[in-house]
């Protein structure tokens, strides 16, 4: 398989996740139940954790051993600048939380289904960076950067955005969307993965002299997602060990892919 190939397939891998849990509105009458969303909230929020520090923080500390800075200086500096651009875009654009009623962001006068769409969205940008800088470092030849790590992690964020996609359509049904609409919704949603990443890999020139940074900002990005709203909604109400069991659950599960696979 060529190297053009491996690289369409690994970005467009998180959509194909993100399609396949939009698919569940049509086999489920309303919303997911309570416990099975906490559990899928858990269990994104594992994977993001894993695929934090096994593909992007490990990978990123290990390319600074070489450089006249400290180790842990390039991978510090681009974990806060993750968490501080996830920020400004958290305080910027309009979007509302699960199982909230409250937008956040600048006032809009977006409905609903809009906003629940923008904030998946907002979640979904920091993972396709993360796909397509490890692409983009593959690309460039890399040591640390193999077919194998790209692919396992390609396939983590796949495994995470399944239940991203059920609990994004689900709960549309609910405000009279169709199910067709509610799955397209869906998909719109995840459809910022692929671009993110084609925009990171087009950018490999850039990307690769400050590789460290950039894994480490988006491992960033992805826990300020994790931290910011994926647990504190998985814990809510009732039953909140069912959101932990689904956090140890996408730990292990992408732990063991990317040792396994990397």
């Amino acid at each position: 398989m060529s190297q053009t190939m491996e690289i369409i397939i690994g970005i467009i891998t998180p959509l194909i996740g993100t399609s396949l849990g939009a698919s569940t509105v049509f086999f489920v009458k309303g919303g997911l139940k309570p416990k099975l969303q906490k559990a899928l909230l858990g269990f994104a929020s594992g994977v993001m954790i894993a695929a934090s520090v096994w593909s992007l923080i490990i990978p990123a500390l290990e390319m600074s051993e070489d450089s006249s800075l400290p180790t842990w200086f390039p991978p510090t500096v681009g974990f806060l600048l993750g968490m501080g651009f996830l920020l400004v875009l958290d305080s910027v654009i309009p979007h509302l939380h699960l199982n909230s009623d409250k937008p956040e962001g600048k006032k809009s006068k977006l409905g609903k289904s809009a906003m629940l769409i923008l904030a998946v969205s907002l979640h979904n940008l920091p993972e396709g960076m993360a796909v397509g800088v490890v692409f983009a470092g593959m690309q460039a030849g890399n040591s640390t950067m193999s077919v194998a790590s790209a692919f396992a992690l390609a396939i983590g964020i796949a495994l995470q955005n399944f239940p991203e996609g059920a609990i994004i359509s689900a709960p549309l049904l609910n405000t009279g969307v169709s199910k067709h609409r509610a799955f397209s919704y869906g998909v719109l949603s995840g459809a910022v993965e692929p671009l993110g990443a084609i925009l990171t890999i087009l950018l490999t020139s850039f990307v690769v002299p400050i590789l460290p940074y950039i894994l480490a900002f988006a491992a960033g990005a992805m826990i300020y997602v994790v931290v910011e709203e994926l647990i504190p909604e998985s814990q809510s109400g009732e039953h909140s060990n069912i959101g932990t069991i689904g956090v140890a659950a996408g730990f292990a599960v992408m732990m063991i892919m990317d040792v396994a696979l990397g």
